[in-house]
């Protein structure tokens, strides 16, 4: 007895410190079984209290009325499968006739208090079937990035959602997105697992950082193209909207539009020309856009509204020739002048991570999802790199990039920059790579002559 005591005694603490320290290895030890078995047995109870059940059916009481036995009780959704994964369960149900989706949506909080799970998600697979996603911890708190994930030709894993699962930039079902975030809430970070994402795939990366390159010059070598500052910023943007029209050209010298050819055939954009054709596919990550549209004089303002002019262009036209933009900055409202709430509605892709006011989180989801514009705002200050990812469709989620220091970022673009192509219209602006560059003086005082 004092044996087994003891036994039970240290597997009882080793699953409290695992639980403490290490949530991901409690759950793939203890934590997955002991929440299932807690699900089946606490399921019809809990759809009963949470108002997710629906009565007997009038045949049912008929038949119950004739044979003389008791009234059937209300009837919860049958479960269809009850998957575990290393984050949470995944429990599929078929509705019955007369439940809605929206209900089980309305009442996951009462059903994450219910089966004692971190968090409960839902959302419709087909018509009658849903899905719960439960998580039986904090994911986000210390993100943990599967070792496989789901790689496809411009799709890159770039964070984690609240539900475990991964939450992929995919270039070729949004293919512009707005980033924004107050300082030091990780945008940074979120724009370099974005460009390690995409340093082994065969795109071509454009950067405009007009804070002197700080951000993205250490990752040069993987950059077809390089700007600074707004002037240099304004010919890059016209180079691209000259390669632009040049694929436009191309994909209508290939269309072949003709009688005996197929509708699935005809090419409209780069993703339907044949692999020896199709030019390669361009991302323009801008890093502070502000700086793109502020202005003091006359001359700097024919160079904003040029600049702001290119990228609405490339918003509205460049999905088609392979050209996707990734905007990122603190605001981004009509304050920054005309043109730019045009830029924004082409922008589909939205996430802020934590912004200083209702008002910075009213530019990114006020449009397209109101719900999310509370959450945004109540991101705390030490959560540096959690932030809300949403759509046009009105839905959103909770997402963490896991941490890439600038040198783990520039190790990445070095170990893959023999994939950097070289483009024709971009040559002027490859960033010239030098084996030791100059120190640079950041004393007030002149520099000394020999």
């Amino acid at each position: 007895m004092t044996v087994f005591t003891v036994t039970l005694v240290l597997v009882v603490a080793t699953a409290g410190l695992l639980r403490w320290r290490r949530p991901a290895w409690y759950w793939l030890t203890l934590g997955v079984t002991l929440a299932a078995i807690r699900v089946l047995v606490r399921y019809a109870s809990v759809m009963d209290a949470c108002g997710l059940t629906v009565p007997p059916s009038r045949w049912r009481l008929a038949l119950a009325h004739m044979t003389n036995r008791p009234v059937p009780e209300s009837r919860p959704p049958r479960i269809l499968s009850l998957r575990p994964t290393r984050t949470g369960l995944v429990l599929r149900l078929k509705l019955r006739p007369g439940q809605d989706a929206f209900d089980f949506a309305a009442a996951s909080d009462r059903l994450r208090h219910s089966f004692s799970m971190y968090g409960v998600t839902s959302r419709e697979l087909r018509s009658g079937v849903i899905e719960l996603r439960m998580t039986g911890y904090d994911v986000l708190k210390r993100v943990q990035m599967p070792a496989r994930g789901d790689t496809r030709p411009m799709r890159v894993p770039v964070a984690l959602r609240e539900d475990g699962s991964v939450h992929y930039r995919d270039y070729r079902a949004i293919p512009h997105a707005l980033t924004l975030g107050a300082t030091e809430s990780g945008k940074s970070v979120y724009q370099r697992n974005l460009v390690a994402g995409l340093a082994p795939m065969d795109v071509a990366l454009v950067g405009i950082d007009c804070k002197q390159g700080v951000e993205l010059f250490p990752l040069a070598r993987r950059f077809s193209a390089l700007a600074d500052n707004p002037d240099a910023a304004a010919e890059l943007l016209d180079a691209l909207v000259t390669r632009m029209e040049a694929v436009y050209q191309l994909i209508r010298a290939e269309q072949r539009i003709t009688a005996d050819t197929p509708d699935a055939e005809i090419a409209a954009d780069i993703w339907d020309l044949p692999d020896h054709l199709r030019p390669t596919p361009v991302v323009v990550l801008v890093d502070e856009v502000a700086e793109l549209a502020l202005f003091a004089t006359k001359e700097e303002e024919k160079r904003r509204d040029r600049i702001i002019t290119a990228l609405v262009r490339l918003a509205q036209l460049g999905r088609a020739a392979g050209i996707y933009l990734e905007i990122c900055g603190q605001r981004f409202g009509s304050e920054l002048g005309k043109g730019i709430t045009m830029l924004r509605a082409q922008l589909t892709g939205r996430t802020a991570h934590r912004v200083n006011d209702e008002t910075s989180a009213n530019m990114a989801f006020g449009d397209i999802a109101p719900d999310a514009v509370l959450a945004a705002i109540q991101i705390p200050a030490e959560m540096r790199g959690l932030a809300i990812a949403g759509d046009s469709t009105g839905g959103w989620t909770r997402i963490r990039a896991p941490h890439t220091s600038l040198r783990q970022a520039a190790s990445i673009c070095n170990r893959h920059a023999d994939r950097t192509p070289e483009l024709t219209e971009l040559a002027p602006f490859r960033p010239a790579l030098t084996a030791a560059e100059a120190p640079v003086p950041l004393s007030k005082a002149a520099p000394v002559t020999a």
